[in-house]
């Protein structure tokens, strides 16, 4: 009874290893017929009648051209592409076919003239790399976040967006978001779910970005926070817990909180501030003897008093360096920080 099992059980394990190897060698032959298709740069305004089998392409370049519009039905049977590049061309809309690609893994549709992404992009549930840069998006779909589970990179920066509709806060799979250069007013209050999330770059919203969310500090997986060039006044007490962040980068804004002198400091410096203050046991800093304040005490500065009662010039105040406004604006950060004079970027590393 015993060896009729045993037999069985090794014709099973037979059967079942046939199989397998049958179906590596269907997917070998299905590989091998796929095409990489490069069409860019060839200042196309339509696009030709196609002689292959557009569901042999996995790769499709149609960068570089003029190409004002992408045909419904072409996108409908593009069913292996995996990379699509539609970048620097004159679209004002992508077709809605485009959710029929459930293998797209990389869309690249920057340097067009979009002002909105169809939300039947959201049925790319394989999409890992999302770039539309520099198009005229004024937001995005508003349930974006709850489907594209796989989405490991968003690029929206260069565009008119208000705001990040708050479904962003469920992809999870996210490492790296740009959204600079938009017009933001605020970022999502749940961000402590972008539990893989490395990279966050918010940076120059200018006149419109005024506070960060305390979720900001949940963010365990951060190495890298920009938010310079906007009207962020203090950084959230929660960013101290970030103990995985090496870059932060907050040049450009009328920062209070943490002051100067903390900056003056480092990144570590900031950080424990900001843990401190957020544990109720924050002692103010002693103060650290300006280097500005002897550049005017030694005239670097024209018309400068040595002798005289302290001097404010355009809301920065010489001899202490305490004029927040004048230390958080471009003009006189660009010109006076330090650490610009002797490093290539200014930002606060470890």
């Amino acid at each position: 009874m015993m060896c009729e099992q045993q037999q069985q059980q090794q014709q099973q394990i037979r059967m079942d290893t046939k199989k397998k190897a049958a179906h590596e060698r269907k997917r070998s032959i299905e590989a091998e017929r796929l095409e990489i298709v490069d069409l860019s740069g060839m200042s196309l305004d339509a696009l030709p009648n196609p002689s292959l089998n557009l569901g042999t392409i996995c790769k499709l370049d149609l960068s570089n051209n003029n190409l004002q519009n992408i045909p419904e039905s072409l996108t409908a049977r593009l069913l292996n592409v995996v990379v699509l590049d539609v970048h620097s061309n004159q679209l004002k809309s992508l077709p809605n076919s485009i959710g029929c690609l459930s293998k797209l893994k990389v869309l690249n549709v920057a340097g067009n003239l979009l002002s909105y992404l169809p939300k039947t992009i959201e049925n790319c549930r394989s999409m890992e790399e999302l770039n539309a840069n520099f198009n005229k998006l004024s937001h995005l779909p508003d349930t974006i976040g709850f489907e594209l589970n796989s989405l490991k990179k968003l690029s929206v920066n260069s565009n008119k967006l208000v705001f990040l509709p708050r479904s962003l806060t469920h992809l999870t799979s996210l490492h790296v978001l740009d959204a600079r250069l938009n017009c933001l007013r605020s970022l999502p209050e749940d961000l402590e779910n972008l539990i893989n999330l490395e990279v966050l770059n918010v940076s120059q919203n200018f006149q419109y970005l005024e506070t960060l969310p305390y979720s900001i500090g949940l963010l365990l997986s951060l190495v890298e926070l920009d938010v310079s060039y906007n009207k962020i006044t203090a950084l959230p007490d929660s960013i101290g817990c970030l103990k995985k962040l090496q870059k932060l980068i907050v040049e450009g804004n009328p920062m209070v909180s943490p002051p100067p002198e903390v900056f003056e400091q480092g990144l570590h410096s900031v950080k424990e501030y900001l843990s401190e203050k957020m544990n109720g046991g924050h002692k103010t800093p002693p103060k650290k003897k300006s280097w500005m304040g002897k550049l005017v005490k030694y005239g670097t500065f024209n018309g400068a008093n040595r002798s005289g009662p302290r001097e404010e010039r355009g809301g920065f105040i010489m001899p202490e360096y305490r004029s927040i406004d004048g230390l958080a604006s471009p003009r006189y950060m660009g010109m006076f920080s330090p650490r610009r004079l002797f490093s290539p970027r200014t930002y606060f590393s470890r």
